[in-house]
């Protein structure tokens, strides 16, 4: 077979398996708690590899690939930036949260938010409610977009069509099983990205000749200032980049898509087990991906968009069938976040703002919101098309602001005073939205800091 039957038949082949697991997972959804939280049942491996994969999305493959294509040696401090999240979510987070979860019996990260803000109660559900549906309207089409570069690129379709098809795969497996096929996809598709974390920098080093001549051809490919840490950067400038990559890693506490799957672990056992997967399996694909951009430098000539370097490196060291699978794992990370957003998106409107909670039309409110939320997300990614990294970087400041000092401040104490709840959500993320529409800083560090920080500050003052 020629390169684009043995990507297509791979692929047909992934998504099959994807749709039956989708039906698999309905037979196990009976009620709303089921269908947001899999009845607080998830192992270890299911929790830490989806919720790994879901928090990676398309910009750890691509993106990642590509910033250390672009960026050169400055990238490197991208690795302990992503990675110190992961570190705090599962070292520190996730025993308190599972715990204080299951006390509150809280389905949502919005319903544990609001938990005992009296009278605030309502209007601190609302308030998450439009924060997660408008950032992750953008997040989602950003994954779309991804999923429609990578189609188009691979089998020489319209754009629109690529988005469409993408879209409609992932509306089927989400509808049909909620948490439960949302975890298993992912947990399979964390595992295709782990795997292609492992095997395309092996393959990438041997082609170049191991990490000295990797070091050697860089210093003939890259600029001066591309060579040195701090990049174009000198002096305070030079810490302020670096402390603004490192406040990326702040963003990980307040990602409702990936702290329900800790919210979800069936005890203090699996959370034990599950943060050393969850840490092992980011450092395998996050460093990977930064060894496969330098390499991609070296081995091929220059492409005009740095994220498609992963694709164009990738034909070039595997033959068809092993380049398809890596094809898939691409795939693989723009669908995990996809359908992980998309479900949360559907709690906030169907659950969190639901006056009756166990409702008998309450399964049926989602996944109609989760039909919606598609559409308008495929029509943004169509019509309104936008650098893929920007987009998810701004989601994920604007709700790691809005939700991470709250959650964090929360699990220290035992409730937090209403109307400072509310106004440290406000505070985070309508700042990380203003901020995000001023001329960038050396490593964005005002956007992701300030409004961490201020909301951090207003939730304090209000703890109990």
């Amino acid at each position: 077979m020629d390169y684009t039957t043995t990507v297509l038949v791979t692929l047909i082949a992934y998504k099959v398996i994807l749709i039956g697991i989708g039906f698999y997972a309905n037979q196990k959804t009976k009620s709303t708690e089921d269908y947001f939280i899999g009845g607080r049942g998830l192992g270890p491996w299911v929790a830490a590899i989806s919720s790994a994969a879901s928090a990676s999305s398309a910009w750890t493959l691509l993106g990642m690939s590509g910033a250390a294509y672009a960026m050169g040696l400055p990238a490197i401090w991208l690795v302990p930036a992503v990675v110190s999240g992961y570190v705090f979510n599962w070292l520190w987070l996730a025993p308190r949260l599972q715990k204080k979860a299951e006390q509150e019996q809280s389905v949502t990260l919005s319903e544990l938010l609001a938990h005992g803000s009296g009278q605030f109660k309502k209007p601190i559900l609302w308030l998450c409610s439009l924060c997660i549906v408008f950032a992750f309207t953008f997040y989602v089409a950003a994954q779309f977009q991804a999923a429609g570069n990578t189609f188009a690129s691979t089998f020489n379709v319209s754009m629109e069509s690529s988005i469409a098809l993408g879209t409609l795969i992932i509306l089927i497996y989400t509808l049909l099983g909620g948490f439960w096929a949302v975890s298993i996809t992912d947990t399979l598709q964390g595992i295709l990205m782990a795997v292609a974390g492992l095997i395309l920098p092996i393959a990438g080093l041997i082609a170049v000749g191991g990490f000295a001549e990797l070091w050697l051809q860089m210093q003939s490919v890259y600029t001066g200032s591309q060579l040195q840490l701090s990049g174009e950067y000198n002096g305070l400038m030079a810490l302020a980049f670096i402390v603004g990559l490192f406040g990326i890693g702040l963003g990980q506490p307040g990602q409702p898509h990936v702290v329900n799957r800790m919210m979800a672990l069936r005890d203090q056992k699996a959370v034990q087990q599950a943060k050393i997967i969850a840490i092992g399996w980011a450092a395998i694909v996050v460093g990977g991906m930064l060894i496969v951009g330098w390499c991609a430098k070296v081995l091929i000539e220059p492409v005009a968009n740095n994220e498609q370097a992963l694709l164009e490196v990738t034909n070039v060291l595997f033959p068809p069938v092993v380049a398809g699978v890596m094809i898939a794992a691409i795939l693989s990370a723009i669908m995990s976040t996809a359908d992980s957003q998309l479900l949360v998106s559907a709690s906030a409107m169907s659950y969190d703002i639901s006056e009756d909670k166990n409702h008998k039309n309450s399964l049926l409110y989602s996944r109609l919101t989760v039909v919606l939320m598609c559409i308008i997300s495929m029509l943004i990614a169509i019509y309104i098309p936008k650098d893929i990294f920007t987009r998810v970087l701004f989601a994920w400041n604007a709700l790691g602001a809005a939700f991470g000092p709250l959650l964090i401040v929360k699990v220290i104490s035992k409730s937090v005073d209403g109307k400072y709840a509310f106004a440290a959500i406000a505070t985070g993320f309508s700042l990380s939205v203003i901020l995000s529409l001023f001329p960038s800083t050396p490593g964005d560090y005002i956007e992701r800091l300030i409004p961490f920080s201020l909301a951090f500050v207003i939730a304090w003052l209000g703890r109990r």
